[in-house]
């Protein structure tokens, strides 16, 4: 041999060369790429975060009257308070709205036409504890408004309320802060009934539709198929209604579900 490298050696030592530059070229252009495309999602789920954060959470009006619901929204302007806001005309459609957005704010009517009472305001305060309760009625009875604030609620406005006082009432509770109209007075009522309050309070939504169902005189049978569930159920239920009130029959639980009533005499069928 003559010391040169044979033309197919030169050939296929040329062709490994660019394969390897191009490889290792290749490699490095995908790993900037690579590098780029990762530090432009990263910036897009900062501004996503940014976006994020200053997306107030909604205040949710739930009342079966368009004009007070106006009138509340028309007071959540004129405190400026700029959040989205969302209404119900039933209590299972604010349901719905509580368990699919982020509401910061309730506006709970006490009579709907699927809700009488305070049974609503319970079943809000057990399922959904973080969000503060604003009762909407149309009585204005001492008596009413501390057993919805012992119940639960933050506030309390009568819809004899001026624009004025309802936003009034809407900035304290945003605060953090209790409301009842003024004269109002937190302190009356004996221990016991803060007692009874305390054992409605922890009954479940079923619990308490069970009771309210039978104060209406509803059979067994009848709750289980007005409920869709088997009476073996209901009766469950019943056993625990019965053990949390403290009461050993149904003519007890009814006298105590009484407690969940607002006084008639002071309120409309759709107050």
């Amino acid at each position: 041999m003559d010391g040169r490298v044979p033309d197919g050696w030169r050939l296929n030592g040329w062709i490994a060369g660019v394969w390897t530059h191009a490889k290792t070229g290749g490699m490095a252009t995908a790993g900037r790429m690579a590098k780029a495309d990762r530090m432009a999602k990263a910036d897009d789920t900062a501004k996503a975060g940014e976006t994020a954060q200053v997306v107030p959470r909604p205040v949710l009006i739930a009342d079966d009257h368009p004009l007070f619901r106006d009138a509340l929204k028309l007071a959540l302007e004129r405190i400026g308070i700029d959040r989205p806001v969302r209404e119900a005309d039933r209590l299972q459609g604010a349901r719905e709205i509580m368990e699919g957005d982020d509401v910061s704010l309730l506006l709970l009517d006490l009579h709907m036409e699927d809700s009488d009472g305070f049974s609503g305001l319970i079943g809000f305060r057990h399922d959904f504890p973080s969000v503060p309760v604003i009762v909407v009625s149309a009585s204005d009875d001492p008596a009413v408004i501390r057993r919805a604030i012992h119940f639960g609620a933050a506030g309390f406005i009568p819809k004899s309320s001026t624009i004025a006082e309802i936003g009034t009432a809407l900035s304290h509770v945003l605060d953090g802060d209790i409301w009842v109209p003024e004269g109002v007075s937190l302190d009356d009522g004996g221990s016991s009934d803060s007692d009874m309050t305390g054992r409605l309070n922890s009954l479940t939504p079923a619990q308490m539709r069970v009771l309210q169902a039978v104060a209406k005189g509803r059979l067994n049978k009848q709750i289980a198929y007005d409920m869709g569930i088997s009476e073996a159920t209901v009766k469950a239920h019943m056993t625990a209604v019965f053990r949390k009130l403290g009461v050993v029959n149904r003519t007890q639980a009814v006298l105590i579900a009484r407690e969940l009533q607002v006084d008639q005499q002071t309120v409309d069928d759709h107050g």
